[in-house]
């Protein structure tokens, strides 16, 4: 894969990622190594949409952990039953959050983060091995079509597994 990623030049969502899915499989596949090929995963989603920050939580000794991430610092443990990346974990299912001063137990890692969404990602076996959260110094700033395209990612993501 080239070191530079081709991106459409347009505030239209579902077209960038129609091109980013692609080269990030493309980036992925046949690497090995998982913490390489999430914080390239990472790397790719700010660049492509300038998010405000972009990372991965993933799930060992009984909690989420801080891993690969692109942006200012961030919590580095959370609770499975905790904010967002808990919920996301414990329900095993995409949250999507237009105000995050409205999600009941929002953990403020940053209090520039004003919207979020957060994917579960699975494992082969099907259990969920880590979360992929995307946050947005913007109010409601995701869409389904940013659902269905981070979901996309995490399939990718449980593929390279």
């Amino acid at each position: 894969m080239a070191e530079t990623l081709h991106i459409p030049q347009t505030d239209n969502r579902q077209a960038i990622y129609d091109s980013l899915i692609p080269q990030i499989e493309a980036l992925i596949t046949g690497e090995t190594d998982l913490v390489a090929n999430l914080a390239n995963v990472a790397a790719a989603l700010r660049e492509a949409f300038g998010f405000f920050w972009v990372g991965f939580y993933l799930t060992k000794e009984n909690q989420l952990v801080l891993g690969p991430f692109q942006g200012p610092i961030a919590c580095t443990r959370i609770a499975f039953n905790k904010g967002v990346c808990g919920a996301a974990y414990t329900r095993r299912e995409t949250i999507l959050v237009p105000d995050v001063e409205a999600f009941p137990g929002h953990i403020a890692c940053s209090s520039a983060s004003k919207s979020e969404v957060v994917v579960p990602i699975l494992n082969q076996a099907g259990d969920v091995a880590m979360v992929l959260d995307v946050d947005s110094d913007k109010l409601d700033d995701f869409s389904d079509v940013d659902v269905l395209g981070l979901e996309a990612v995490a399939r990718l993501i449980t593929a390279s597994m």
